[in-house]
Formats: structure tokens, sequence, C-alpha cells
């Protein structure tokens, strides 16, 4: 690659530092002099990691911060946001995406690649679901069914605007080329399976680590720990934890959000990680088997490809309370090789993934040179 190219990066929203946050983080790594683009970007929350000097917000990121924080209100702007943002000093784009960021406008010699995380879920794969959870009435449903109509038009064309395509799991690459009509290649994201030390002994709590959203299916753990009686730990925030507090029983320990530090001990330390959500990829299993843990998850996503049943976990076919309790006993009952387990996690190292990356962009780089 010449030294003398221009990068920029592009990332929805930049006000939490989840996984599509580190994989962003990852690419900044890569190529530290790029500059950073984002729809949102709350300086208090992420200035440690991404710094205001390097990162470009746009005109929406003016807005009040009592209207920021309600996302959802926002999205007939962002297409136009993200459209705004002005890229054309750039001969590389890399856009990390779960909706927007895909969709800016490059001048025509530049290459953008987009990590997709995800084609939009909420326009797509999971739309029924998301609207029946707004709850919204006849009127609210129906202006939700023409803003979403709205929006997806403009999330299949924007893809056009992507040269290259890559995919965080064959899960997502499906879904490209369903949604998208679009080849792609998969790179797994970058796991930091060297901060986790692979631990054979345990103390006798299961754990999960998640955002309490609706879709993570924690309500369906909790009640199923509330009939097993065992003792299970809870790590994470979100808009669903007032609801699941009240929902768990003295067994359960709700901790909320705990630094990397402090988390990892947990991982360490537990029996066995319930996943009973669905993700595209799912870094908190691979984490969890990065230290020797075994993992119980659903039959869906991302898990399919990282957890190997019978040697690194089991599987529970339905977001079902009794499936997820029998899977619980399955788990408890089995023995599992903690070396394998570690072994096994060690597939989505930061290093494979900064390796894979570079070798992609720098032959993709290489072509467009060859061809002029």
């Amino acid at each position: 690659m010449k030294k003398s190219i221009r990068v920029a990066l592009v990332h929805e929203y930049l006000t939490r530092l989840g996984g599509a946050e580190r994989v962003l983080k990852h690419l900044s790594d890569i190529y530290p002099k790029a500059d950073i683009f984002t729809l949102l970007y709350n300086q208090e929350k992420v200035s440690d990691t991404f710094s205001v000097n390097k990162v470009k917000a746009s005109f929406v990121n003016t807005f009040p911060n009592w209207l920021k924080s309600r996302v959802k209100f926002l999205a007939p702007l962002f297409p136009s946001a993200i459209e705004s943002l002005n890229l054309t000093p750039y001969d590389l784009i890399i856009s990390s995406s779960n909706s927007f960021a895909k969709g800016v406008i490059t001048k025509p010699k530049a290459v953008h690649v987009s990590y997709c995380h995800a084609p939009a879920t909420f326009l797509w794969n999971a739309f029924y679901s998301y609207r029946k959870q707004q709850r919204k009435g006849w009127f609210g449903n129906f202006m939700i069914l023409l803003l979403t109509h709205y929006l997806r038009q403009w999330d299949r064309q924007s893809a056009d605007r992507v040269d290259y395509f890559i995919a965080n799991s064959k899960l997502t690459q499906a879904r490209i080329k369903k949604y998208y009509r679009k080849d792609s290649i998969v790179i797994y994201p970058p796991v930091d399976v060297d901060r986790l030390k692979a631990k054979k002994e345990h103390k006798d709590y299961f754990l999960i680590v998640s955002q309490l959203t609706q879709y993570k299916n924690i309500d369906i753990a909790i009640e199923a720990f509330n009939k097993l009686g065992l003792p299970l730990v809870i790590i994470g925030d979100g808009p669903e934890r007032k609801r699941l507090e009240k929902l768990a029983g003295p067994n359960i320990e709700l901790k909320g959000f705990l630094e990397d530090d402090i988390t990892v001990k947990y991982y360490e330390n537990c029996k066995a990680f319930i996943f009973a959500g669905s993700d595209d990829f799912g870094i908190a299993p691979v984490e969890a088997m990065a230290a020797g843990k075994p993992v119980l998850a659903l039959r869906d996503g991302g898990a399919l490809e990282t957890i190997i049943e019978g040697k690194t976990g089991e599987f529970f076919d339905a977001p079902i309370i009794e499936l997820l309790a029998d899977g619980v006993r399955r788990i408890t009952e089995s023995e599992y090789d903690t070396k394998y387990i570690r072994k096994n996690a060690e597939r989505f190292s930061t290093e494979r993934f900064i390796n894979e990356i570079e070798t992609y962009i720098n032959k993709i780089i290489d072509q467009k040179n060859n061809d002029k």
C-alpha cells in the first residue's frame, strides 16, 4: 500500500464501547493516521479510546442531549447525516457498519470497504419482532411501516456504494447476499483472548455478560435460574435492567456495568457461561471460552460458528425456559477439556484479525494500482 494514501474510518455511533466499537478501535490501530467519522459522538463515554481530535461527527451531533439519547427518533435524519460527511479527500474508506455507516458518499476513485456487523437488523431479519416490541398502537405502527419502508429502500441502494464487503460471520455473509445481493468474505471480529487465562477451577455461579436489551432473552435465563435455584451473575446494563431486577430471585445478582479487569475475573471463575440470545457473531461467548469455560447457547446465530457442541459447550433449541434449564443440567453434568476450549477461542484472536484485514485490504489496493 502506498504510504501517501489517505484513510478514513466510518462508524454509526461512538456513544459507548461495545463489540463493534472494539472492532473500530483495532482498525484505528492498523491505520493510526486515519480520521474517524460518525453520526453521534459522546466524548465522556469514548474519548479515552477515540480522541476528540480524530473524530468528526455529523450535524445531528449538535442536537440537544435529550434528543441525541433517543436515537430511534433521529433515524429519518441519519441517511442525510451520513451523506453530509465530506470524504472527498480520502483514498480508502473503511466503514464499520450496522446500518447507516456504509452509506457515505466517496469520490469515484476511492475504495470503500465495509466491515459489516449485520445488515440493519431492525429493517430486515428482525423487522417484525422490532415492530411488535414498539407497542405504539395502530397509528404508531402505521408510521413505523412508512418510515422503515423509506429506510429499507435507502439501505438497499446505499449498499451499492460499497466496493467490497467483509462479513463478521457466515451468517452475516448470507444476509448480505440475501438483502444486498452482494458477495463478501468472512473475517471474524477480534477477541482479546490474551487478557483472559484459562482456569479449570471455578466457583459455583453461572455467568451472563450482555447488554440488557429485549432481544438478548435475559428474562428467559432469569426465569430458568429462578426455577433451578442456582446462582447466576449478570454483568451489563441497558433499558431492560429495572424489569429484570424485579424478575430476579435471591439467587441472581445483576451487577450492572463493570470495568474490563473485574469482568475478566468473573469469566475466569464462573462455572459456565449462558448465552440466551442470538447475535450475528457474539464476542462474549468467545471470551468465556478463552477463560476455559463451557458455554450454553441458543442454537442460532454466530454461536453456531464459535461453539463446538459437546466439546466447548452445549445448545438449547429455542428461547423457552424449560429448554434453557435442561441445557444447564446437561452442561453441569458434562466434563470439558479446559485447554481444548481455550484453543478453540484462540481462533478468533486480535492478532489473527489484524493480519487478515491488512492482507485483504493490501491485496485490494495492489489490484487497483495494477489496473491503472
